[in-house]
C-alpha cells in the first residue's frame, strides 16, 4: 500500500517532461487518478495516445483538463476531489523570459498564487511546487520570477493550517534531456553534421535526471514541513565536459563552436544561499530550508536577539562535486532518451 493508493494527483503543466516522468513512475501503481492540467490540447492529445499505446491497461487513470494557471477559474475547475498537487507549470526558458518578463511573472508568480488559493479552498492535502537553482541569487527574469514564486509559497503556507493543506517547494538544477535543454540540441547538431554550439566551456551547471527530479518532489512530499524549501545535493559539471561526454558517446569528432553567454545567464548556479544556510538543515542527500516562523513584531528580537547560525556554507555548482567526462557519460547512459538516441545512431551507421 502506497501513500498514493486510491488518491487523485493533479500535475499542473503536466504535458511537460516532469509530468511525463511522473506518469511513467506512477501510472501502473495503486494511484487512483492522475490529472493533467495544461494549455496545449495538441500536447495533451499526443500524451493521451502515447500512454494508451504503451500502458493501455491503466491509461484510463489519466484525466486531461484544458486550462491555464493564470486563470483562477480554470484552475478551480480541475480541483474537485484532488488530494495532492505537483505544481510544475512555469515559463522556464531564460532568454525568452528576459524579453517578456511580465509573462514570466503572470505564469510563475500569479499562476502559483492561483494554484495555491484554489488548492486551499478545495481542501487539497498537499501541494509541492517546483522551483529552480536560478531562484537563488537571481540575475535574470526567469530566476527572479521563481524567487518570487518561492516567497508566495512560504507566505501562503503561513495562512493555512498544515493539517488542512501542507505547502512545500523543491529547488533543483538542470534536468538532463528535458524539453528545451541543451543535450537534445547537441544530438540534433551531431545528426546534421553541424558544429556543436556551446555558450561558455567553463560555465558550470548542476545536472540531474528526470527520475532524480521526481525523487526530490517525493522526498518533499514525504518529509517536508509546510513552508519548507527542499534542495537536492546534486553534482555538477562544466558545459565543456558535458559537450565532450555527448560527443564521445556518439563517437564523433564534431567541431565545438563557442557562441558566448546568452541573455540572463550566469557562470555558475546556486542551490543554497549563504543567507539560507543560517537555518538550513543537512539531511544527508538533501538540504531543508525551513520557513522563517517569526512574525512582523520585531520588538522582542531587539530585546532578546537571535544569534544562532548553522556552520553550513553556500552550495553552488562551482563548489559541489564536479564530474569528469567519464562520470558524465555514465550519468547520460542512465537516461532512456540517450539510450534510444544511441541505438538509432548505431542503426543508421
Amino acid at each position: 500500500m502506497s501513500l498514493f493508493e486510491g488518491k487523485t494527483l493533479l500535475i499542473t503543466g503536466g504535458t511537460g517532461s516532469f509530468g511525463n516522468a511522473v506518469l511513467n513512475r506512477f501510472l501502473q501503481t495503486d494511484i487512483g487518478e492522475i490529472r493533467i492540467l495544461s494549455r496545449d490540447e495538441k500536447k495533451q492529445d499526443d500524451m493521451r495516445h502515447e500512454f494508451q499505446a504503451k500502458m493501455p491497461e491503466v491509461s484510463e487513470k489519466i484525466k486531461f483538463f484544458i486550462g491555464d494557471v493564470r486563470d483562477l477559474a480554470s484552475v478551480r475547475n480541475a480541483m474537485h476531489g484532488v488530494d495532492y498537487i505537483f505544481h510544475a507549470a512555469a515559463l522556464k526558458q531564460v532568454p525568452s523570459c528576459e524579453f517578456f518578463p511580465l509573462e514570466a511573472v503572470k505564469t510563475n508568480v500569479f499562476g502559483t498564487d492561483n494554484v495555491l488559493s484554489a488548492a486551499i479552498d478545495a481542501g487539497v492535502k498537499c501541494v509541492i511546487c517546483l522551483s529552480t537553482d536560478k531562484a537563488a541569487y537571481p540575475v535574470n527574469a526567469m530566476g527572479t520570477s521563481k524567487a518570487m514564486m518561492e516567497k508566495v509559497v512560504v507566505a501562503k503556507s503561513r495562512t493555512v493550517s498544515p493539517e488542512k493543506t501542507r505547502i512545500c517547494c523543491t529547488r533543483y538544477g538542470n534536468v538532463m534531456c528535458s524539453r528545451g535543454s541543451v543535450i537534445p540540441l547537441w544530438i540534433e547538431q551531431i545528426k546534421e553534421g553541424k558544429p556543436i554550439t556551446i555558450t561558455e566551456p567553463k560555465m558550470t551547471r548542476f545536472i540531474m535526471s528526470l527520475d532524480e527530479a521526481v525523487d526530490l518532489v517525493l522526498f518533499a512530499f514525504e518529509n517536508g514541513v509546510s513552508g519548507d524549501i527542499l534542495v537536492q545535493k546534486a553534482p555538477a559539471c562544466t558545459i565543456g565536459v558535458l559537450a565532450e561526454a555527448v560527443k564521445e558517446l556518439f563517437g564523433v569528432e564534431q567541431e565545438t563552436r563557442v557562441i558566448g553567454i546568452r541573455h540572463g545567464e550566469k557562470m555558475y548556479e546556486t542551490l543554497l544561499t549563504n543567507e539560507e544556510c543560517a537555518n538550513a538543515m543537512d539531511l544527508g542527500d538533501f538540504y531543508r530550508v525551513p520557513s522563517d516562523k517569526r512574525g512582523l513584531n520585531y520588538d522582542k528580537y531587539f530585546r532578546e536577539g537571535d544569534v544562532n547560525r548553522n556552520p553550513l556554507t553556500e552550495f553552488n555548482s562551482d563548489n559541489t562535486e564536479l564530474l569528469t567526462v567519464e562520470q558524465v557519460k555514465q550519468k547520460l547512459l542512465s537516461l532512456q532518451y540517450i539510450r534510444d538516441e544511441l541505438a538509432a545512431w548505431e542503426r543508421k551507421a
